[in-house]
């Protein structure tokens, strides 16, 4: 099980990994923050980009902020870190 910390860009123009913030993954999701939308968005779209389930991610803090931390299951902090990688618009 690793653990990724994130920022999140609730209401955002459309989905996808934004880049690195020193060790904190950026995150844009266009669901509102409004019912929990938008960890179920964080969740989903996460799991997407990184080949991963829904139910492999779990959300374990800030359940209200902009700050999360999230568990993700079968998949090392190297894989992690090397998927969201490949994904990171300053590298294009």
């Amino acid at each position: 099980m690793t653990r990724l910390e994130i920022r999140v860009q609730p209401g955002a123009s459309r989905n996808g990994f934004a880049g690195w913030y020193g060790d904190i993954a950026k995150l844009r999701v266009s669901a509102a923050p409004v019912d929990g939308a938008a960890n179920d968005a964080v969740v989903e779209v996460l799991a997407e980009l990184l080949g991963v389930r829904p139910r492999q991610i779990a959300l374990v803090s800030g359940l209200s902020s902009r700050t999360k931390v999230l568990e993700i299951d079968q998949i090392t902090a190297e894989e992690l870190r090397d998927r969201l990688d490949v994904l990171n618009p300053a590298r294009s």
